[in-house]
């Protein structure tokens, strides 16, 4: 995710195309290298009782399909010219002479974007021409993202995806809290009666991580209830219900990437020492900015117990230097 907010950030800076690709039946596509037999389907009548079929190439459902299937794009693209990141192995960069363009891939789902028209519509052509594309234009709508672009940037949100989560927790109708979390109320695993669903709070749970992707307001909250997922209490339920009121108030709110900004990175950290009611750990937060585009962020418990503030400062500004 990290990946597609530069990109995006870096295409309102410098005016580039933003142009989204659907591979046809990508999983079929993969050719397997192990043994793996199959059933034969009802109504195959050349095949006599107990033969099975062996598979040359990958079906959905199996294990190695997905594998497969990006060994097998990940060579074409390196075949025409493109080089694999080796921090985000699922970005491919072409990069020569002024010219650049970089293809994002999530399974079967492709962004494209670059500065060089050209280029953008060889490789369109060449994957087209290899596995059957379709060619969904301009980026609109991206794993649960949707992007809106105008002269002035670029903005993302998730707003269907948080109206069907107030709808799913029957909150539509309901009054918007102001702020995401309680600071005054300590969360603790032993505060307040075990909470007989746990599986609906971990889903819960992951589905407003899921939201945390554009929206970092909430990302603290979130950090903060998702400790307790093995055990959760009905303290942690009210509060996790708290934070869909919240959404409630502006449930499009997003990101916005501005085109008038400058590429320069710039990062801020902060920490809180030893809040942790249980294991008096300390929480790091930092975020990080393109300009000023927002393209990073993250909220966590450290892992060991610190002595001072200073040593959590320390802990907390390594951690956003290892992002950067």
């Amino acid at each position: 995710m990290t990946t597609i907010r530069l990109l995006l950030s870096l295409a309102s800076i410098y005016n580039w195309e933003l142009k989204q690709l659907d591979i046809n039946n990508a999983f079929l596509h993969g050719e397997l290298k192990e043994d793996v037999y199959m059933v034969a389907p009802p109504g195959l009548s050349s095949i006599q009782p107990r033969q099975v079929c062996k598979l040359r190439k990958a079906l959905y459902g199996l294990k190695q399909a997905g594998r497969e299937w990006f060994a097998k794009l990940s060579f074409f693209l390196l075949s025409v010219g493109y080089t694999q990141s080796m921090n985000d192995h699922s970005l491919f960069i072409n990069s020569s002479e002024g010219s650049f363009t970089a293809l994002l891939v999530y399974v079967d789902n492709i962004i494209l974007t670059g500065n060089d028209k050209e280029e953008i519509d060889r490789i369109k052509q060449a994957l087209d021409d290899t596995f059957k594309i379709k060619d969904l234009g301009n980026l609109r709508y991206f794993l649960g993202l949707e992007v809106a672009r105008s002269k002035k940037g670029i903005t993302v949100n998730q707003r269907k995806y948080a109206l069907e989560l107030l709808s799913e927790a029957g909150l539509l109708a309901c009054k918007p809290a102001s702020t995401p979390i309680d600071n005054v109320a300590k969360l603790s695993s032993t505060k307040g009666e075990p909470f007989r669903d746990v599986l609906a709070y971990r889903r819960l749970i992951g589905r407003l991580i899921y939201l945390t992707n554009t929206r970092p307001d909430i990302v603290f909250s979130v950090q903060q209830l998702a400790q307790f997922l093995a055990k959760p209490t009905m303290f942690h339920y009210t509060a996790s219900i708290r934070i869909l009121k919240y959404i409630k108030g502006a449930p499009s709110l997003g990101l916005f990437f501005p085109s008038n900004s400058i590429p320069h990175i710039k990062a801020y950290c902060d920490s809180d020492w030893a809040t942790c009611g249980d294991s008096r750990k300390s929480v790091t937060g930092f975020s990080i900015y393109l300009g000023n585009s927002l393209i990073s962020w993250k909220s966590k418990k450290q892992n060991t117990t610190s002595k001072s503030s200073c040593e959590v400062e320390y802990k907390a500004m390594a951690s956003s230097t290892c992002e950067i």
